[in-house]
Order: structure tokens, then C-alpha cells, then sequence
């Protein structure tokens, strides 16, 4: 091949590639080089279609029609929820509703069994609400139940249970003088630590839970619980010991609230059980000080 017909040929591909590329932008129809009189061409019958060119994507003309189609009715805006869910809202907005409506505990734990808004209730065996007193001043909040708490159907009975009944102990409480909850009514999968969203759904309830208690004063046990009830982001072994003014929802005072390490840390870190103690001292001096409200 000479240099003439090598450059015809380059010629010829970068016309085709250039051809393609219009095509490819939707260019379906090709133009004359001449202008056309489109009302002299009105006149006269209709001419029969040229001759397709080699090489050229065919006009909309030659394209074969497509069968005609029904357009589909618009679909209902429930549509995309998904199946059981009901409502068109979050799961943390069902529960808030749900929530509000208890106006007793037992009103609550019923809310709370029947809530499908979690998918750990799925996964659980039992639903772990509290336990304790009631009518206690004293209220702890820890993370989620463990295996041992999600086959029983209550809070802190396994190793960890063991130790925060010595620590009570150690400053002259014990089960009937404090209500113990969760952050969580159910067991994630393999005692994993709750997800955010978990923690936002099943806020609502715990919240409720603390209005509907109303007790003189907080201890929550880990990161979970505080990072979940006050929004404090710092690390446990910063925060602890250090008295916050927790708001609740639906409650018209402030609760003295007061964080602390979870028994289940404690027990991985016995260096730290020495702040857990200072804490609980904490406690002890604030219950001894005030009455019950």
C-alpha cells in the first residue's frame, strides 16, 4: 500500500469515526450540502425515499415503529416502603409516636413488644425492658442486653449483672432501690455494639421510659448511653465522673445524670474500677444530700 492509499485510508476511518460519534449524539438525519425549498417540496406529491448510503445510521423514517405500549398508572407514594413498615416515616418518628402515647410502664413494654420498627426484635429471643424499683431515685442506663440477659428477659444478670450488684453494694443499694433499663430493648446479633440507627429507633422509648420513672437521678453505665441520652461525642474516660443536666422529653426538670464506666469494661480493665468507685462515692454523697422528689 502506498503513502496515498495509507492516507485515503485515514481519511476514510476518522470519516466513519466522526460519522459514528454523531450518530452515537443522536445526528439521525443528514443534511445537503444545497439549501431546500420546503413549500415548493409541499406541493408536489411526496417522492419516494432515496436509497440508503453505505455507512449512514438509518432515519427515524426507516427505523421500524415500536408496538405501542400502555403508559403505567403512577404509582401510589406508599409504594416504596418497604413491606410491614405501614407508615411513610422513619422507624425513630413510629417509635416517637408510639412512645408518647404510654402514659404507664406497662402501656410502654406492650409498645415496645409490638414495635416491628427494629429489626433486632426479629433476631432476639426475648424482649429485656427493665428491672429493679420503680419508684427508685435512682435510675441506670446501660448499652443493650448481652446472651445471658436476652435468655432471661432481663437486664444485668450475666458477669457483668454480678459486678454492678457489688458495686451498688458498695454504697448500700441494691435492686430494690434502683431501676435498671438499656438504651436497647433487644440483643443485637453476637453482643455487637448498636448501630445508630438501632440507638435512634429505640431512643424514643428509653426516653418515655425515664419521663414515665421520673427519678431524682441518672447513672449511665458506658459510651453508649451517654453519647445516645446527653450528645456528647467525648470518650468515656473523659467524661465520666462528671455530673451532666440531662433534659428528657415530656419531663418539665432536668435529671442529674452522672456517667460512668459499664460494668462489662470494668471487668476487661481493673485499673479502671478504682474511677468507677469514685463515681458511685459521687452518687452516694448526692442521695445522701438531697430527698426524694
Amino acid at each position: 500500500m502506498t503513502d496515498g492509499d495509507r492516507g485515503a485510508a485515514s481519511a476514510e476511518m476518522a470519516a466513519l469515526a466522526l460519522l459514528a460519534l454523531q450518530v452515537e449524539w443522536g445526528a439521525d438525519e443528514g443534511l445537503s450540502a444545497e439549501p431546500v425549498d420546503r413549500f415548493a417540496l409541499s406541493a408536489q406529491p411526496p417522492a419516494l425515499p432515496p436509497a440508503p448510503l453505505p455507512l449512514t445510521a438509518p432515519t427515524r423514517a426507516e427505523r421500524p415503529a415500536a408496538p405501542a405500549r400502555e403508559t403505567p398508572a403512577a404509582a401510589p407514594a406508599t409504594a416504596a416502603l418497604p413491606v410491614g413498615r405501614g407508615l411513610p416515616r422513619p422507624a425513630a418518628a413510629q417509635a416517637a409516636a408510639l412512645a408518647a402515647a404510654c402514659q404507664t410502664r406497662d402501656e410502654l413494654r406492650a409498645a415496645i413488644a409490638g414495635f416491628e420498627g427494629c429489626a433486632l426484635r426479629d433476631t432476639a429471643t426475648n424482649l429485656v425492658f427493665s428491672d429493679g424499683n420503680p419508684e427508685a431515685r435512682v435510675m441506670l442506663v446501660g448499652e443493650a442486653p448481652g446472651a445471658e440477659e436476652d435468655r432471661a428477659g432481663l437486664p444485668f444478670v450475666g458477669a457483668s449483672g454480678q459486678l454492678l450488684d457489688r458495686m451498688l453494694g458498695s454504697i448500700g443499694l441494691d435492686r430494690t432501690q434502683v431501676l435498671i433499663t438499656n438504651i436497647l430493648p433487644w440483643r443485637p446479633p453476637g453482643n455487637r455494639t448498636p448501630s445508630e440507627g438501632e440507638i435512634a429507633t429505640c431512643l424514643p422509648f428509653v426516653q418515655r421510659h425515664i419521663a414515665l420513672v421520673a427519678p431524682d437521678f441518672l447513672l449511665l453505665l458506658g459510651a453508649t448511653a451517654v453519647r445516645a441520652l446527653t450528645g456528647h461525642t467525648q470518650g468515656i474516660r473523659r467524661i465520666r465522673g462528671r455530673w451532666q443536666s440531662l433534659t428528657v422529653p415530656r419531663m418539665d426538670r432536668p435529671i442529674p445524670t452522672l456517667p460512668t464506666y459499664h460494668p462489662a469494661y470494668l471487668l476487661r480493665t481493673s485499673l479502671a474500677k478504682r474511677e468507677a468507685w469514685s463515681d458511685l462515692l459521687q452518687l452516694q454523697q448526692k442521695l445522701s444530700l438531697t430527698k426524694k422528689s
